[in-house]
């Protein structure tokens, strides 16, 4: 398959990451870049794919990445098997817990660091479920991927929407940055947090290939 251009706005984020790069780092790459700036291969991109995929599987993510039913889950660990959040918790067809008991009666709205243990979280942002459109619990890989790059299903972004998804959400310290970095003796998602970002820019830029 014929290599994609990258856009200006995944340029941006990949320059950004070489720029970075200590010194060491671009030693053991044998270059002065450790990203290409112009062309990406599909095969690069299913590779940033499979990381993304590890993130978007990670219980950080899948608890709050629901279906229909609108109850989020308490599963700890990647592997263990699908828990209901606790106190009968629905958040409703407003997915916020309108109708019953709201998200930010516990989870709070707050750019501070979380580290208390077993308190409950808190981010930029205020909590909610991802539209059920959405849903990666119980997906496989390749129909996670395939959502992803569907704009009736990713909230209408396209390629450089989802790259700047990320990064509008660094500076709020939002859900994303939250999984990466929660705190309270909670498992991370893996990989780090730029990491996920180059890795997004690399998948967008091969054209958004799915396995």
């Amino acid at each position: 398959m014929k290599p994609k251009k990258v856009s200006s706005v995944c340029i941006a984020v990949l320059a950004c990451a070489v720029a970075s790069t200590s010194a060491e780092e671009k030693g053991n790459t044998g270059s002065d870049t450790a990203f290409p700036t112009e062309r990406v291969t599909q095969e690069m991109g299913l590779t940033a794919w499979a990381k993304i995929h590890a993130v978007a599987s990670h219980p950080r993510c899948t608890n709050c990445h629901v279906g229909a039913d609108n109850v989020p889950l308490w599963t700890r660990n990647p592997g263990d098997p699908p828990r209901a959040h606790g106190m009968a918790v629905n958040a409703g067809e407003s997915r916020i817990g309108a109708e019953g008991l709201s998200c930010r009666t516990c989870h709070q709205t707050s750019k501070r660091p979380n580290q208390v243990s077993n308190a409950a979280p808190h981010t930029g942002m205020h909590w909610q479920l991802a539209p059920k459109e959405m849903q990666w619990t119980g997906k496989s890989s390749t129909e996670i991927c395939k959502q992803l790059r569907d704009p009736d299903r990713n909230g209408g972004r396209d390629a450089d929407g989802l790259v700047e998804h990320i990064l509008d959400d660094m500076k709020e310290t939002g859900f994303i940055t939250w999984a990466f970095n929660p705190g309270g003796n909670r498992e991370p998602a893996p990989g780090g947090l730029r990491a996920h970002l180059q890795d997004m820019a690399l998948w967008t830029a091969a054209g958004m290939p799915c396995p």
